[in-house]
């Protein structure tokens, strides 16, 4: 089983890096423009590595739901190659935001793909998991056939 999983576990990990990275940011930027806890404002440097880093967090739960259940119940390889490309994003989004608002829009847009992809990926695999569970239904091999992508049995 733990096979089955490991790559998922693995960008957890990544992910749980990166926000600790982001966080230690957030200590950094308060140091460098003297903004003491729990003061959330000063100048528009720090307010920008703050929200940068608090927008990530907010996310962060959604994103490891998200991976999890498409990696689980759909494919390991894709919920990683979603997941993987999704850090790469919030890692962009956080230093586009760090030099300007503006900035961060092009790799929120990509991360937010990457999120609602595996978010489809978790749904679909779910539902069809139910529909074979409790109907008889197998649409992933269903779905399958019709691309083309296995041989009719």
């Amino acid at each position: 089983m733990l096979e089955q999983v490991v790559l998922l576990a693995a960008v957890t990990v990544l992910g749980l890096l990166e926000q600790a990275y982001f966080s230690l940011k957030v200590i950094s930027a308060r140091r460098k423009h003297s903004v003491s806890p729990p003061a959330t404002t000063g100048p528009p440097e720090f307010e920008r590595v703050f929200r940068a880093q608090a927008n990530c967090s907010e996310y962060f739960p959604l994103f490891v739901f998200s991976l999890w259940l498409a990696g689980v119940f759909f494919s390991q390889a894709l919920a990683v190659m979603f997941g993987l490309l999704y850090l790469y994003g919030r890692y962009l989004y956080f230093h586009g935001y760090v030099e300007s608002a503006q900035g961060r829009l092009e790799p929120l847009y990509f991360s937010a793909k990457m999120q609602w992809m595996l978010i489809a990926l978790a749904g679909l695999g779910v539902v069809c998991t139910m529909t074979q569970a409790y109907l008889g239904l197998d649409l992933l091999h269903s779905f399958s056939h019709v691309l083309g992508l296995t041989e009719h049995t």
